[in-house]
């Protein structure tokens, strides 16, 4: 394998990384995850918003308090390297449980992410996303799982996830199991 080809690997590797990063800082509601994913002077579109790197930040963290639950799983990615710009498709399904006041109903949104990045010095972030959206499910009325599972209750209260607040926050600051 030539240098060139580990090049290219590690620069792959690097984009799907901050993809991941960016999906967890939008999970858990993080601006510092947020932040390391994308230039300053970067502009995203989801079609419901539209607008720089800060209008999006100041949207997405904190977020919609009526979302409780988030949770972006990402797919596959096509990524195309050219010199210090790339492309990059990368599906995700996005399931939301949102809070209308009176019950709470869970969906879940099918699409892609369009994200072209910039390579600056060694560091790959993004410098424009689109959001396209494929399709959307809605499941109704939640179920209230946050007892425990098939009926057998769980052990502790730190097994139900939320946007901010659950046990992976311990969990990645290591002070958690």
């Amino acid at each position: 394998m030539s240098d060139n080809d580990l090049a290219v690997l590690l620069d792959h590797h690097l984009i799907r990384t901050c993809i991941a990063r960016l999906a967890r800082g939008e999970d858990r509601r993080d601006a510092e995850l947020v932040t390391a994913a994308f230039w300053p002077d970067a502009t995203t579109d989801f079609g419901i918003f539209a607008g720089t790197f800060d209008e999006y930040l100041a949207w997405v963290v904190p977020g919609s308090p009526a979302i409780t639950v988030t949770q972006h799983t990402l797919g596959q990615t096509l990524t195309e390297l050219d010199g210090v710009v790339a492309v990059a498709e990368t599906h995700v399904t996005a399931y939301h449980r949102v809070n209308m006041g009176t019950e709470e109903r869970d969906s879940v949104i099918g699409g892609r992410y369009l994200d072209r990045f910039e390579k600056r010095g060694a560091e790959w972030r993004i410098a424009h996303r689109t959001m396209l959206y494929d399709w959307l499910r809605d499941d109704g009325v939640s179920t209230d799982w946050s007892q425990g599972l098939m009926g057998a209750p769980f052990s502790g209260d730190h097994f139900t996830g939320k946007s901010v607040g659950d046990h992976s926050e311990a969990f990645f600051s290591g002070t958690g199991g």
